[in-house]
Order: structure tokens, then sequence, then C-alpha cells
């Protein structure tokens, strides 16, 4: 032998993405969040799929606005007991844990929580199980006899569901805090199949209550039972506990009991907009499947927002505070800036992609056109959607629950006079609006807390950036404006001929008026792309 070193055996792309895909894969921030990001826009379509197929059955009517409400009672036992402790406030307890060399006392911590936390939340399920119809009479007071009674059969199947994505949750966790995300990648796109499976196997013979079915066996088998495995082959095994003194638990305690006492207006919106719609015919399906449209982007910030919290909370518990304001202002300035450009897509291309996406069966043209004007009007807030999830995340990585919820709270108080002002002034748009409004003044809110606190300064934001992909955003938005005198939507094949034409013209506006205004943003993403390849193919 020479003695000269071995040269690194070479890794295909493939054989890259295939590493970063196994469930053991111990990620770095940014593939991390390419991963979610990923995830979560297969998910977005897997629930577009979903929502399609939906309208395609039921339309948009009294059926689908009781099945749509139905999720409504679930979701708020689930906030106000659980307060996001699975997903948020766990991750911080088990990452300090970690990093101090505990991780015994992690599991009994998580053993014990989930113990108390299960018997806490299986109490409420079976009151809500029996106060259901009371519940949907008081909430959605426009409800027929007949909505009411379907609303209450379909709640009453989907609150179970809530103990499998406590548990699902929790076990989730785990793998968050060893920096392995595939599961947490995949779990979101089986619970939305088992909707579609539900709703394919037994909507002949049973109607939209098979939705509701196909629901409860999704969340079972995915963000449950796959993360239920994921977590023992890590070596983390759940045993049934109970120990009002465990240190864990009190932690866990003090940083979820502000979240479970306060309100946010990001789970309050939609409550908000079925409360004032219920009386509306479709109204609720409409706002409903516009937001769900509308949040396919928005997956995109909440998933970056996922992916940072754990890296975050150990910058946190390095005591690395200047990194962690650092990561913090690249993370919102890149999603506000990918955000502008993709506002102004959404916008001018509103309608022909609702009428392209949605209609057929029971729904009609009549329908997308109102969707439509949801829709345009949701994605003025795109921006201001994604980067608050990364606020909200910077203060439970730094282990402060109470100040989000005090401010979250306020936020919603405020803004509960201008929805009513709004809807009576102009239905359902009006809920729209004022639901772009509401999460204005939490985003802003947010920011300026961090920047008073000294944890994240706002001069920190890359603000000659967003000037830029601002500036190509408008030029892009101007581009499809124009685009769209030419070629006018009249018909299914020239809408996906629009978009086509329009998605490339405004890729090639953007990248033209990026380019010529200095922008990095399109150099900075070429750039990580290829670190991480490089460093995949030193490290098989």
């Amino acid at each position: 032998m020479d003695g000269s070193p071995t040269a690194p055996p070479t890794v295909s792309p493939f054989q890259s993405a295939m590493r970063v895909l196994r469930p053991s894969h111990r990620h770095t921030a940014f593939t991390a969040t390419l991963l979610l990001m990923l995830s979560a826009f297969l998910s977005r379509i897997i629930g577009l799929v979903r929502v399609k197929y939906i309208a395609y059955l039921f339309g948009a009517g009294p059926q689908t606005d009781a099945f749509n409400s139905a999720f409504q009672l679930p979701d708020m036992i689930a906030y106000f007991l659980v307060g996001g402790a699975a997903s948020v406030t766990f991750v911080t307890i088990l990452s300090r844990y970690r990093e101090t060399g505990r991780e015994e006392d992690g599991t009994r911590a998580m053993s014990v929580i989930l113990t108390s936390m299960l018997l806490v939340l299986g109490g409420a399920i079976l009151v809500a199980e029996l106060f259901a119809p009371v519940y949907v009479h008081w909430w959605f007071k426009g409800f027929s006899a007949e909505q009411a009674a379907l609303c209450t059969a379909m709640t009453r199947i989907l609150l179970p569901g809530q103990l499998f994505f406590f548990a699902g949750g929790v076990f989730g966790s785990v793998l968050l805090v060893r920096k392995q995300f595939a599961l947490q990648a995949v779990t979101p796109l089986v619970y939305n199949l088992g909707i579609i499976f539900g709703g394919v196997l037994l909507a002949h013979a049973i109607g939209i209550r098979s939705l509701a079915w196909g629901a409860l066996g999704g969340v079972f088998i995915g963000p449950f039972l796959m993360n239920a495995i994921g977590a023992h082959r890590a070596r983390v095994v759940y045993r049934p506990a109970l120990d009002w003194r465990n240190p864990g638990l009190r932690e866990w305690a003090r940083l979820s009991i502000p979240l479970m006492l306060g309100v946010s207006l990001v789970s309050f919106d939609g409550w908000i907009m079925n409360y004032f719609a219920s009386g509306d015919h479709g109204a609720i399906t409409l706002l409903t499947y516009a937001k769900n449209l509308f949040t396919a982007p928005v997956a995109l910030g909440q998933a970056a927002g996922a992916a940072s919290l754990p890296f975050l909370a150990s910058l946190v518990g390095k005591d690395d505070l200047a990194a962690f304001a650092r990561t913090v202002n690249s993370s919102v300035s890149r999603i506000l800036a990918f955000s502008l450009l993709l506002t102004a897509w959404m916008i001018g291309l509103a309608f022909p992609a609702v009428d392209l996406i949605f209609r057929g069966g029971l729904f009609h043209r009549n329908s997308a056109a109102e969707m439509a004007v949801y829709f345009g009007i949701f994605s003025i807030s795109l921006c201001f959607w994604s980067a608050q999830s990364l606020y909200a995340r910077a203060f439970y990585a730094a282990g402060n629950t109470l100040a989000p919820m005090v401010a979250g709270t306020i936020v919603v108080i405020v803004s509960l006079p201008i929805y009513w002002t709004l809807y009576r002034a102009h239905g359902a748009t009006g809920l729209a609006i004022a639901s772009d409004i509401g999460i204005v003044i939490q985003t802003l809110t947010l920011a300026v807390m961090l920047d008073r606190r000294r944890m994240v300064n706002l001069s920190g934001l890359e603000f000659k950036e967003l000037v830029r992909s601002g500036g190509a955003a408008v030029a892009s938005f101007a581009a499809i404006y124009l685009l769209r005198q030419i070629m006018p939507a009249s018909g299914r094949l020239r809408d996906l001929a629009l978009i086509v034409v329009a998605t490339i013209l405004s890729s090639v506006v953007s990248a033209a008026v990026l380019t010529a205004t200095g922008s990095q943003l399109p150099s900075q993403l070429v750039a990580r792309f290829q670190r991480r390849t490089n460093a995949n193919q030193g490290n098989p």
C-alpha cells in the first residue's frame, strides 16, 4: 500500500435522496426543512385530491357544511387540553434532557406525561360524546335539525381520534429531538389517504359519514401507529406510569398550561368563521375549501417552523442566543421572500386554479367563482401566516409559552369585532378579509415582542432582499394580469393552458427582476443544495 488517502466513494443523487428518506437518518436544519416542506407539499396535494373528491360527490351544501364543522369540537378539546404540548413543548423538554445526557429521565417523563394526559383527554372525550348535540346546536345556530344531527354523528366518530393524535405527537417528538424527520414527513400523507379511502370504500353505503370513519382510521395508522413504531425502534419504550412529582411532568405543565388557557387566532380563525357562516348555505364549505387550497403553500412555512424547533431549542440549551437570533431572522427572511413571490401567482390565477381543480360533479362553476374570491383574499396574507409560525416557535424553543399565549388571546379579543363588523357588511367575503387583518395583527405582535425582549431583533431581517422579492412579485402579478387579458379563462383546457403559460411567465419575470436587482436568493438556494450534495458524497 502506498499510504495515500483513499478517496471517498461517490454517492449518486438518488442514493443521497434515499439516505435522507431513511427513518433513522439524522438531519441538519436545512435537510429537515426541505423534507418537511416536501411532505407538506405532498400532503396538501393529497389533501386537495381529498377535497376535490368530496366536492365532486357532495358539492358545497348542507352535508359538506356538517362534515367540515364536525372537526371543530374534537379540535377544540385538543387545543384546550393539550395546548400543542405534543408537538411543541414536548420537543423543548426532551431536547433539554438529551442535551444534558439524561435520556432515561426523559423517557420516564414521556411515560408519565403520556399516561396522565391520556386519562385527562380520554375523560374529556367521553363528556364530549355525551354533550355533542348541545354543542352543535349552540355553535352552529344556522344549521337545520337534520344538518345538526348529521354534524353530531360525525363529531362523535371523530372525537376518539384526538387520543391517537396526542399519543402520536408525543412519540413523534422523541424522533424529532433525534433529528429524525422521515416519519413526520409521511404520517400526514397517510392521514389524508385514510379520508379518501374511507369515502371510496364506504360512501355508497353510509354517505358522507364514510369520510369521518376514514379520518379516524387514517389518524390511527399514520400519526399514531407509525410514530409509535418509530419511537420503539429508537429504543424508547413507553411504560404506563403516574407520578405527579415527576420534574418532567411539572416542566410540561409549566410550559403547556399557558397554551391551554390562552387562545390563538391560528386556531380560532376557522372556528370564528364557522360560527358566523353557519346560516349561509354552503358558506362554511367554500371558506373551508378556499382555506385548504390557500394553506398548501402556508404549510411550507409551518414545515419550516416544525423543522426549526428542535434546532432552535438546542441553541437555547447551549446558550448560543446570537446564533438563535440569526437562525430565526434568516428563516423568516427566506420564507417571507418566497411567500411574496408565490402570493402574486396565487392572486393572479385564483379563478382558473380553483375552477380547474374543483369544478365537476356537484361542484359547479358558480361555486368555483365564489370560492376563488375567498382564495384570492386569503392569499394576500400568505407571508404573515408563514412568518407567524416561525416567530411562535422561537418563543416555544426558548421555553416561553406564556408571552405568546397572552398576546394571542388579546389578538383574538381585538379581532372578534372585526369579524362581526365585516360579516355584517360583506357576508362571507367580509370573514375572509377579517381573517387577513387578524393574522397581520398576530404576526406583527409576535415579531415586536421578540424584538423588545432582545431575543430576535427586527433589524436582523434581510429587508433589502424582501424589497427585491416584493418588486419581483409586483412584476410577476402584472405579467399574469396582462396574460389573462390575452387568454381569458373559459373552460377546463384553457384554464390549464393559462396556468401553465402563466407559471412559466411569472417564473421568468421573477428570476429576471431578482437577478437585475442583485438578489442573493437564487444563488443561496443553489449553493445550499450543492453543499448538501457534496457533504453526502463525502459521508456515505
